[in-house]
């Protein structure tokens, strides 16, 4: 029993406590102590960039969508000729007959209001677009039955109404303009 006295007694001889080489508490405290929070500020930045992006997308749809009557978009139809005969009359119908006079009849007040360059442009183009129906009907007086020529005048009247009908819009565009 001498070992296990003489084990007893080396074992009271040591120290009760051991101070550690380092101080440890830091990395033990931070084991033990929850984390805060990280800072807000990034998902708030976050946040404000996605409320302000989403406020300027509808205030631009709003400014585009919205109808103040100063720019108004109208579409009209292109005009049809369906009763069309050819041969000896050359008779495109009342429904052209109407579209072309009305838009004849205006045609030259909005002129007015072009420029003299624009309004020698529009000026020149329908002096082709005309000289066009002229020959055509010249060769449709010869081959009354021939029906590519038939198709080649209709385009060309439709050609000339799309173009009074663009000038009367492009002069009713200019005057109803408020921001100038």
């Amino acid at each position: 029993m001498n070992d296990k006295d003489d084990i007893m007694m080396d074992a009271a001889r040591l120290s009760q406590s051991i101070a550690p080489e380092r101080d440890l508490w830091p990395e033990i405290e931070q084991s033990i102590v929850p984390q805060p929070r990280r800072n807000w500020t990034p998902m708030l930045a976050q946040a404000a960039g996605v409320v302000m992006l989403v406020a300027a997308s509808s205030m631009l749809t709003y400014f585009m969508v919205k109808d103040d009557g100063s720019a108004s978009l109208s579409v009209q139809p292109e005009y049809l000729f369906d009763e069309a005969s050819f041969g000896g009359t050359y008779n495109l119908g009342p429904g052209f007959t109407d579209a072309r006079g009305g838009l004849a009849s205006k045609l030259d007040a909005q002129l007015e209001r072009l420029s003299p360059e624009e309004r020698a442009d529009v000026e020149a183009n329908l002096k082709l677009i005309r000289d066009a129906i002229d020959q055509i009907n010249a060769e449709l007086a010869e081959d009354p039955d021939n029906a590519h020529l038939q198709a080649l005048l209709l385009k060309t009247y439709r050609e000339e109404l799309t173009v009074m009908r663009k000038v009367s819009d492009l002069t009713q565009a200019v005057m109803s303009r408020t921001d100038i």
